[in-house]
């Protein structure tokens, strides 16, 4: 079995990486932090322009129809490039889902996204286990009414759009809700990406927001497979920085590199990467297979990200000394992204959790 990317995949990644080079350098990222803004549209229109938006989307609105480990290598950039972009929202919790499963009406949405015209979202965290859903919907007059709360949703309010997942006569629908239906309220953040709470008490939508069945199931796996994409960018980062600091930071007339604790400790995070490389490319194949064993290899993958990785990018820190606790040097920015990654998937006990349950379904 061979899980090396194809040519259109190398060819893309290249892209993605030669874009991203330019518009996330460091200084680049410096002057957008002393903005403020919620994210860097330059930035995001470079990637419309270069038709990195609206690779993942179909070819019937002006996409290329790429799938699941197109998107991973797309993320997987603009994580280790740590690129102040809405493109996990916008692609990976809500682009996938409604390509899938929109109405003419609900895709047509896409379109101004594949420009950089617009940022969409969704909502995948609930309090309580990763992957949860609490928020209720029921029919009422035609349309439905949703209750519930939603946290950590990112770019609530730029979005044009929310995809809300909801328990509806026993399963999870996902519908399509307006930012200025919901209350929404800013959360705390590792990252600049802007985080909130939204409350939904008794929001009324229409018939034509409820996305067609499946979309959860397609929803979940992009939300998770996604972030693991972007924890896979965050220790590449986090790893390249740190590889060349010790080749060059002397202690005692040595580089670091020539200490033999710093050496087996930089083998350790390298292992941890190549260990989450090998589950994240493996989940995102198998989600376009549609493999009966998706869920398990994503919850594998999960894990990595969760704590391996997250051991690792400590040890990053560590390796640089005071200098890793400086805001003003870049390795904060992958470190920051990590721990986001790992609250967004509901951290290793969580992982291990839905593992044991998934073994357990098969056995």
């Amino acid at each position: 079995m061979d899980f090396d990317l194809d040519e259109t995949q190398r060819e893309l990644r290249g892209l993605a990486a030669d874009l991203l080079a330019r518009e996330a350098a460091q200084e680049r990222l410096e002057a957008f932090e002393r903005t403020g803004a919620a994210y860097d549209a330059g930035t995001w229109r470079a990637l419309a322009q270069a038709g990195l938006l609206s690779a993942v989307l179909p070819e019937d609105l002006g996409g290329a129809g790429l799938g699941p480990v197109e998107l991973a290598v797309i993320l997987r950039e603009v994580a280790a490039h740590a690129a102040p972009v809405p493109a996990y929202a916008s692609l990976a919790l809500a682009a996938v889902p409604v390509a899938a499963h929109g109405t003419d009406a609900q895709r047509a949405l896409l379109t101004p996204l594949a420009e950089g015209g617009t940022v969409l979202t969704g909502a995948y965290r609930e309090p309580g286990p990763s992957g949860a859903v609490a928020t209720t919907a029921r029919s009422d007059g035609g349309g439905y009414v949703l209750n519930g709360v939603k946290t950590f949703v990112p770019y609530a309010a730029e979005a044009s759009v929310i995809l809300v997942p909801a328990r509806l006569d026993g399963a999870v629908a996902v519908f399509l809700v307006r930012p200025d239906q919901a209350g929404i309220t800013p959360q705390p953040a590792a990252t600049t990406e802007p985080l909130s709470r939204v409350e939904l008490d008794d929001v009324r939508v229409g018939p034509d927001a409820l996305l067609g069945e499946g979309a959860w199931r397609t929803f979940r796996r992009s939300a998770v497979a996604g972030a693991v994409a972007l924890a896979s960018g965050a220790i590449e980062g986090a790893l390249k920085l740190t590889t060349e600091y010790v080749k060059t930071r002397e202690q005692f007339d040595r580089a670091l590199a020539q200490f033999q604790a710093v050496t087996m400790q930089i083998g350790d995070v390298y292992i941890a990467k190549r260990a989450l490389d090998v589950a994240m490319w493996a989940a995102v194949w198998r989600m376009a297979q549609e493999a009966d064993d998706t869920d398990e290899i994503l919850a594998i993958a999960s894990y990595n990200a969760s704590d391996p990785v997250m051991k690792a990018v400590y040890t990053c820190q560590h390796l640089h000394g005071g200098i890793g606790l400086d805001v003003t040097y870049p390795l904060h920015r992958y470190f920051a992204l990590a721990k986001h990654c790992g609250h967004l998937l509901g951290g290793a006990e969580d992982q291990l959790d839905t593992l044991g349950a998934l073994v357990a379904q098969e056995a």
